[in-house]
């Protein structure tokens, strides 16, 4: 990859982290932010929530005017179960700005450098529970719509030498999953079973598909969505 520096989202746990300690890894200069400072993080870390949109543009135009970010990872993300009668309104406006709203403030603000580089490389996280999931309504409606923001952002931007790409995780061991199915539980055995490679997904899994779109190499791909989920996507799409 050029030289310049790579802004990831929700750095500080789960497949965030594991991208950044990836890109740390293979020489890069990484940029984190995330609501809380993870320990030992390789790279310049800042603290924002980016749920609040004056932080969310605060932020991130600090970050602009001190570094030249030309690759940008929006990882952040917010799960809030809840059956379709049980959604709230703020549920919902929740789950959609942190998910869907944060990337597109990101690129609002990365966009004037990666123009002027005629170079860019984005990266939206999405999910294959953008696919469908039962008792995931705001989660699986906000991920569906970065395959709508990935395709459409990619067409305008493809003539300046701009990539936009989506990766989608099925299962894959964060602390949140652990949380939720824990190792071992009925549940967690239960849910392995329906994944075609029987077994949950690690972080730097994705992470290696993000490096993929990230790189020089990936220059002639814009627009996809690649699924990383054990073929969960194939057998099971809903």
């Amino acid at each position: 990859m050029a030289e310049s520096s790579i802004l990831v989202t929700g750095a500080s746990r789960g497949i965030g982290r594991a991208v950044c300690d990836r890109l740390a890894e293979d020489g890069h200069d990484v940029i984190g932010v995330a609501r809380h400072a993870p320990e030992d993080f390789l790279g310049s870390f800042y603290s924002a929530d980016l749920t609040d949109e004056a932080a969310a543009k605060t932020v991130f135009a600090e970050i602009a005017a001190a570094h030249a970010v030309l690759r940008l990872v929006h990882c952040a993300g917010l799960v809030d179960p809840a059956r379709i009668e049980d959604v709230t309104d703020a549920q919902f406006a929740d789950a959609m700005r942190l998910n869907v709203q944060a990337a597109i403030w990101a690129m609002q603000a990365f966009l004037p450098a990666m123009r002027a580089a005629r170079f860019g490389r984005i990266v939206v996280i999405g999910s294959r529970a953008g696919l469908g999931k039962a008792t995931r309504l705001t989660y699986s409606t906000s991920k569906a719509a970065l395959l709508g923001l990935t395709r459409t952002a990619a067409l305008e931007l493809a003539a300046e030498g701009i990539t936009v790409n989506n990766v989608a995780p099925g299962p894959i061991e964060t602390e949140l999953f652990s949380a939720a199915t824990p190792p071992g539980s009925p549940q967690r055995e239960a849910f392995v079973a329906t994944v075609p490679m029987g077994r949950v997904g690690r972080p730097e899994e994705v992470a290696a598909a993000v490096v993929y779109f990230l790189s020089d190499a990936a220059g002639f791909t814009t627009g996809q969505t690649l699924y990383v989920c054990g073929g969960l996507s194939v057998a099971n799409p809903a």
